[in-house]
């Protein structure tokens, strides 16, 4: 596991996060918890102004990992001035922000497809993909989006379109709240562990800078209609200012296509709407492209 590595630990070393998902790692429920008791540990490893790793050895032997390197409350900093904790300069580890961001992206991926963060599952086989769709997107997506750019994928589901953005050479760090669409496209093996997280996407700038990624995509994104609008542009907007270069939006109806685009072009892009649709009429029929206002 790359967490592993990047602690230089060996790979039968056992680390755990003391939060189960990217969105507590915001409140911190376990960690204030576990830092407002005594904290039995036998030593530290400090990841520079990220994280403390403790090695406990009950009820066995491993590595509990701490951050609170996104949320708002520094309580890491807190414990260590009050247990006036101080750490051996050989046992302080620098890792960059996108090699921790990726560490704690597989940590999660490996759990969820693991069934380590479920009660229960009865996710099994590979995801119900249609294969037309992703020739199709394939081909749309080929003259729009440079190779070689950073790649957010926002509401990537079960990794369908995904795949069309794999087979033209890219690696987007795809994402959804619905855990249960990830777990099996995890599973299946058609997302990589390092690059898919389980997040609502309204809290994405709370792990990103703006303008963080050249572009941002969400395909088949909505249905929006007038009652989840309001959360919809929450979404689209909050990921958008992610963006370097462009966005790109695929919906159902030009109708969607239309509202995305007043609010978007409202908020500093630039963009049109293109008609990509076919006799079939099911996926990514219009879209809504558009670059940075300079």
């Amino acid at each position: 596991m790359l967490l592993n590595k990047l602690l230089g630990l060996k790979d039968e070393d056992s680390i755990f996060l003391a939060e189960e998902s990217f969105e507590n790692l915001i409140d911190l429920p376990v960690t204030s918890e576990l830092l407002e008791s005594e904290l039995d540990h036998e030593g530290c490893m400090e990841i520079v102004g990220k994280a403390f790793a403790f090695r406990m050895t009950e009820p066995a032997e491993f590595w509990l990992v701490l951050t609170d390197r996104y949320a708002e409350r520094k309580v890491l900093q807190e414990f260590q001035d009050k247990e006036h904790l101080h750490i051996d300069a050989r046992k302080r580890v620098s890792i960059t922000e996108d090699d921790f961001f990726e560490a704690l992206t597989e940590y999660y991926a490996l759990s969820l497809a693991g069934e380590l963060l479920c009660d229960s599952c009865n996710i099994s086989g590979h995801p119900p993909y249609a294969e037309e769709r992703i020739k199709r997107l394939e081909g749309f997506l080929k003259p729009l989006i440079p190779t070689g750019e950073s790649i957010l994928e926002i509401g990537c589901g079960n990794g369908m379109a995904t795949q069309a953005l794999k087979r033209l050479g890219h690696a987007p760090l795809s994402m959804d709240s619905d855990r249960c669409d990830v777990c099996q496209a995890l599973k299946g093996g058609l997302l990589d562990p390092r690059r898919t997280f389980v997040l609502d996407a309204r809290l994405l700038e709370r792990f990103f800078k703006p303008e963080s990624f050249d572009t941002v995509v969400g395909f088949m994104v909505g249905l929006i209609d007038r009652s989840n609008w309001p959360t919809w542009r929450e979404i689209l907007k909050s990921s958008a200012r992610l963006a370097r270069n462009r966005i790109l939006f695929t919906v159902y109806t030009k109708k969607e296509a239309e509202i995305i685009a007043k609010s978007l072009d409202d908020a500093g892009w630039s963009g049109d709407i293109i008609d990509n649709s076919d006799s079939k009429g099911i996926y990514d029929q219009w879209a809504y492209l558009a670059t940075r206002e300079s």
